[in-house]
């Protein structure tokens, strides 16, 4: 089988997370000592129960409910812009992502979501990573010598079975270009989907064609 990369592969194991009576000044030392955007916040047993991020830092440090500045009229925001704590300056609920989670559907969640980050869950709800979107777009900047061993080792040999040089491969800033034969024309929309489920392909350009058998 194809691997595709998950979740689990490519967050951040070691998570730099806060309490909810984490105090301000604490907050803002710990997001920029560690240079990250935001920390999950948890309670006792290790469960996330909200996020607070740079955005959140700035809206307290301006006084305002924006960061830039601007007034609103939303009493939470305010309250946030007041915040003492982070659990006072948090944003709650968490949306979680789990290790499972293949890479386009965590990327889809952060999409859906507006956020920038995911903290990961287990079976019990408990802490056990963050993926963010540099760890997801990672996952597509590939060398083409990387992507064309995947698809030569991978997908040729180990999932087709086709013989070594049957299908010349050529990779070049992520697009494949494969020509040669094939035992079947059924085979090379299969040859072509397999390829581009490698990780980090752009695009296939095949030009393949059924061995003759006479």
């Amino acid at each position: 089988m194809l691997h595709r990369r998950t979740v689990g592969d490519v967050m951040t194991e070691e998570v730099i997370t806060l309490r909810p009576d984490t105090p301000f000044n604490e907050i803002a030392a710990l997001l920029d000592a560690n240079d990250i955007a935001a920390a999950p916040v948890v309670d006792d047993d290790g469960a996330p129960v909200g996020v607070v991020s740079s955005s959140d830092v700035l809206r307290h440090e301006t006084g305002m409910p924006d960061a830039q500045g601007l007034d609103g009229s939303d009493e939470r925001a305010w309250g946030k812009a007041r915040a003492r704590t982070a659990g006072a300056l948090m944003s709650s609920p968490v949306f979680t992502a789990r290790a499972d989670w293949t890479i386009p559907r965590a990327a889809r969640e952060l999409h859906r979501r507006h956020v920038k980050q995911l903290p990961v869950v287990g079976d019990k709800g408990l802490l056990t990573g963050i993926v963010s979107r540099s760890d997801l777009l990672h996952t597509f900047i590939r060398s083409d010598a990387e992507i064309r061993g995947d698809v030569e080792r991978v997908v040729l040999e180990r999932i087709l079975g086709l013989e070594e040089g049957t299908v010349a491969v050529e990779v070049r800033e992520g697009t494949v270009t494969l020509r040669g034969h094939v035992p079947e024309p059924r085979l090379v929309p299969v040859v072509v989907g397999l390829c581009q489920g490698v990780d980090g392909v752009v695009a296939v350009d095949a030009h393949l064609a059924a061995a003759r058998t006479d």
